[in-house]
């Protein structure tokens, strides 16, 4: 009887690991997408002024300014060059999201900024959504981990089992 109350327990940790999921790629994209705005604003003012000077090429203009002579511009380019980047990590990762939702779990889960997962992981509140998704992600998740301590616990207990059957066949 303990051992099923274990199983069930099992299965209910999974089930509510697993309704974290979608709640937690939600988060994610949110975040990305509030830090791909926020980058684009503060790349707008640069921007427009490569647009107007180099056919709105943002590299040729970092390079015109670390290739100025003047010490100000020089400095400056580190700074445009650092958003610049930032800003196309952040496109990167919202183009990602705007995939299926098996690509964005995986994309979550295995190819995500980690310094962006950190960052969501660090504020988000787990919550259970009763979304169709989070229920099947929440099935999906207790299932493979009930099976997965299963399908152990009996690979750990088949060495003494066969021995113990061989042991009673003798004494029949």
């Amino acid at each position: 009887m303990l051992r099923s109350y274990l199983r069930l327990t099992l299965f209910a940790l999974g089930l509510l690991v697993g309704v974290q999921v979608p709640g937690f790629i939600e988060a994610y994209d949110q975040h990305v997408e509030a830090r791909r705005l926020e980058a684009q604003q503060g790349l707008q003012g640069f921007q427009e002024t490569a647009r107007r000077f180099f056919h709105g090429d943002l590299d040729v203009l970092v390079e015109h300014y670390r290739a100025s002579e003047d010490p100000v511009f020089q400095s400056d380019a580190q700074s445009v060059s650092v958003l610049v980047e930032r800003a196309r990590l952040l496109e990167r990762e919202w183009q990602a999201m705007q995939r299926p939702w098996y690509a964005r779990a995986w994309h979550v889960a295995v190819a995500g900024e980690p310094g962006l997962r950190n960052e969501v992981w660090s504020g988000y509140r787990f919550q259970v959504l009763l979304a169709p998704e989070a229920i099947a992600w929440g099935i999906g998740c207790a299932l493979a981990l009930a099976w997965l301590v299963e399908s152990l616990l009996l690979a750990l207990n088949y060495p003494f089992r066969s021995k113990r059957r061989h042991g009673r066949r003798l004494y029949r």
